[in-house]
């Protein structure tokens, strides 16, 4: 345990795969909950409910990250200078020449709003608060993970980051595959990826509706030998009909992400020759 979020697995790599669970905390600080403008329950669609026991079920070897703030506290996969104005005093008064299209919708670095309940907060956040939160919460985790990373590819030759994460069901596809359209990740991973989905009858996208965020972005570097690799399970897989509980698919959900670790372990393992020989 560290900080705001758990570090599973051994000191030394003995994996190329690494896990990373940022949007399934639900420890809500008491700061938060006087701050809120709706009921606590209303914060549940930001909540990547219950992935992170997914994740602990399917790893086996592997280094895992795994927040334990909620993303209603401060998002892990939107950058630091994604800073909302609407909730968040030390934001830049004028929009960024580009800004995200997360950060105009609503879901910044500070989520400003949850899919059903609107607005979610009672007032804007002093600077000095969001600061704090960056410092104490964002920036570790990422400087936590760039750290493994590192350590990985330096035993293995090759690390491959997978960004955990869960959808609310979406028409075509029960798992997406985003990788930031070829940027963050070589493309016979997400293959490997994709086939495990269809072998066990799972339809699968690739970046469609989700191509990945800032996690992807800011350690994804194929070029070094260091991929990352967003998965979105749609929460109908694991979850019961409310989407609030584990469900009766949980343990198929478990066994998917599994042999998907597998996969990318041995597609990770062989692909330094395979690269040699290109």
């Amino acid at each position: 345990m560290t900080g705001s979020f758990d570090r599973l697995g051994p000191a030394v790599p003995a994996t190329p795969v690494v896990l990373s669970v940022p949007h399934a905390g639900r420890d809500y600080p008491l700061a938060l909950r006087a701050a809120l403008r709706v009921p606590l329950t209303s914060l549940m669609p930001l909540e990547d409910r219950h992935v992170d026991r997914v994740a602990h079920e399917a790893r086996t070897g592997e280094i895992m990250l795994v927040q334990r703030l909620p993303r209603a506290w401060i998002d892990l996969n939107r950058g630091e200078d994604e800073r909302d104005p609407r909730v968040d005093e030390g934001a830049p008064a004028a929009a960024p020449p580009v800004q995200s299209a997360k950060l105009r919708s609503g879901l910044g670095l500070v989520p400003r709003r949850a899919s059903g309940a609107g607005e979610i907060w009672r007032r804007r956040f002093p600077a000095d608060d969001i600061d704090a939160r960056i410092a104490n919460d964002h920036r570790p985790y990422h400087e936590a993970l760039a750290e493994i990373l590192a350590a990985t590819r330096a035993v293995f030759g090759i690390a491959v980051l997978v960004d955990l994460h869960s959808m609310p069901p979406v028409d075509g596809a029960q798992v997406v595959i985003g990788d930031r359209f070829g940027r963050s990740c070589h493309a016979r991973f997400v293959a490997r990826i994709e086939s495990e989905c269809g072998g066990a009858g799972i339809r699968a996208a690739i970046n469609t509706p989700y191509a990945g965020g800032h996690i992807l972005d800011r350690h994804g570097a194929p070029d070094r030998g260091i991929h990352a690799v967003q998965l979105e399970l749609d929460r109908a897989l694991y979850l019961d009909r409310r989407f609030d509980s584990p469900g009766i698919g949980l343990a198929r959900s478990v066994a998917l992400v599994r042999r998907i670790l597998a996969a990318i372990e041995d597609e990770a393992l062989a692909y330094p020759l395979a690269a040699a020989a290109e």
